[in-house]
């Protein structure tokens, strides 16, 4: 092994500075006064909220993750035929390495792996791990929100990109949202680059109830740790008692909805802020949409990338896409 590679791989060792507390500050404030009151899904992921969702995706209710890992096992080589010789894998939003270490493995040609996360905690003890168990492959974790623009390694920087972004996270984003990140993973894979997307698709409502309402309350713990994680980070004095879990499928704009719901007129101070809740007054969390193949290859046509393929079970599907032009 080469003394670069090394001390690239040194170098990605090092502590990758928190998302500015700032910044968190300022999006609770500015959702919690609006009307109505809504906060980021990005904020899920602390680490709590990260080891949280990991048990989600391992529930019986919980569809996406085990049909997407299926997918990938027996599609990954087809998937991975197309990346080019010493190219890098940039995942949006990795949290676990579970699903890019499947198609890492079907990948010979890959040479480094790029995650990019705001969970800072869990994303570097993810990536310890993948350099003790891939140790020819190069490991840069990236500390950012992956919707904005994030400085890449310089190690990369005359490698060809291939994008990974699994999960049916795409649906997270309001329609008009997903076609802007994808014209953002665009300009910062580049010309020409490979794009591999997972997508969940509109399928029976009551199918899509259990997965965001599994019987042991695991994701009801998850949404109400962003409270908890406001209470931690900010000093706010929520009472977590008194808010409960809901989710809905509105199947006009086929998307899952979360809420936290407030069970009784109460009060929350944070940041120098006091806001007021009505009973039954809800805290819009996540919208989660659900696609068919054929609007998902719509929408990325419309934003600069072209289908190449899809592979599907009738639950879920995974896109391979190509830029098709600078945007």
């Amino acid at each position: 092994m080469s003394s670069v590679m090394s001390g690239r791989r040194q170098a990605a060792r090092r502590a990758a500075p928190s998302l500015s507390a700032e910044a968190f500050a300022a999006d609770v404030v500015a959702g919690l006064t609006a009307k109505p009151k809504r906060l980021p899904p990005k904020y899920f992921y602390d680490a709590a909220g990260s080891a949280l969702f990991d048990q989600i995706t391992r529930l019986p209710e919980y569809y996406p993750t085990r049909c997407e890992l299926a997918l990938l096992t027996d599609n990954a080589p087809a998937m991975a035929a197309p990346f080019p010789p010493g190219c890098a894998v940039i995942e949006f939003g990795s949290g676990s390495s579970r699903k890019a270490r499947i198609l890492l493995g079907a990948a010979a040609t890959v040479e480094a792996y790029v995650p990019i996360d705001i969970s800072g905690e869990f994303l570097q003890g993810d990536a310890a791990q993948l350099r003790r168990d891939l140790p020819l492959l190069a490991v840069h974790p990236i500390v950012a929100d992956f919707t904005s623009a994030a400085d890449l390694p310089a190690a990369i920087a005359a490698m060809p990109r291939v994008g990974f972004f699994p999960g049916s996270t795409i649906g997270n984003f309001e329609p008009y949202e997903a076609a802007g990140f994808l014209r953002h993973v665009g300009r910062m894979l580049g010309a020409g680059s490979l794009f591999v997307v997972g997508v969940d698709l509109v399928k029976a409502s009551d199918v899509l109830y259990r997965a965001y309402n599994d019987a042991e309350g695991i994701t009801a713990k998850f949404n109400l740790n962003l409270l908890a994680r406001i209470n931690r980070e900010l000093g706010a004095d929520f009472d977590l008692a008194a808010f409960e879990h809901h989710a809905c499928y509105n199947a006009e704009r086929s998307r899952i909805e979360m809420h936290l719901a407030s069970t009784r007129r109460q009060k929350a101070r944070f940041c120098g802020v006091a806001v007021e809740f009505r009973a039954g007054e809800t805290i819009h969390t996540e919208n989660s949409y659900k696609y068919s193949i054929d609007s998902f290859q719509a929408l990325a046509r419309g934003s600069g990338w072209s289908p190449l393929k899809a592979w599907s079970d009738g639950l879920f599907s995974i896109h391979a896409l190509r830029r098709a032009e600078d945007r």
